[in-house]
């Protein structure tokens, strides 16, 4: 039993250069433990198996995804991990730092 997802991204995090771990990010399509309702959105513990054959992602928490469609990555520091457990997007993040940096203090 596993959690199906879609719209899904491996987002790295990284801190000072260096990663620290890739977790995944992902709409619920269907929660066969019923954690989550189809359309939630879900920030995984850390992945420590990706089967790219079976479409699995295994998490440090003994979760198990499986991904459908095409997937996506990315890139987040450390400090806006927050960001990404309170439901904001990758992209969202993204777009949020760029208009932080634009701003002039």
């Amino acid at each position: 039993m596993n959690t199906i997802v879609k719209d899904w991204q491996i987002v790295t995090i990284v801190s000072e250069d260096q990663i620290i771990a890739k977790v995944l990010y992902a709409i619920v399509v269907e929660d066969m433990y019923k954690r989550f309702k189809a359309g939630d959105y879900v920030t995984t513990s850390k992945i420590i198996n990706i089967s790219t054959d079976t479409q699995l992602i295994r998490t440090n928490s003994g979760s198990i995804y499986q991904v459908i469609g095409s997937g996506k990555k990315a890139t987040i520091d450390l400090n806006e991990l927050p960001l990404l457990r309170k439901g904001y997007s990758p992209d969202e993040i993204s777009s949020l730092t760029a208009c932080s940096d634009s701003v002039v203090h």
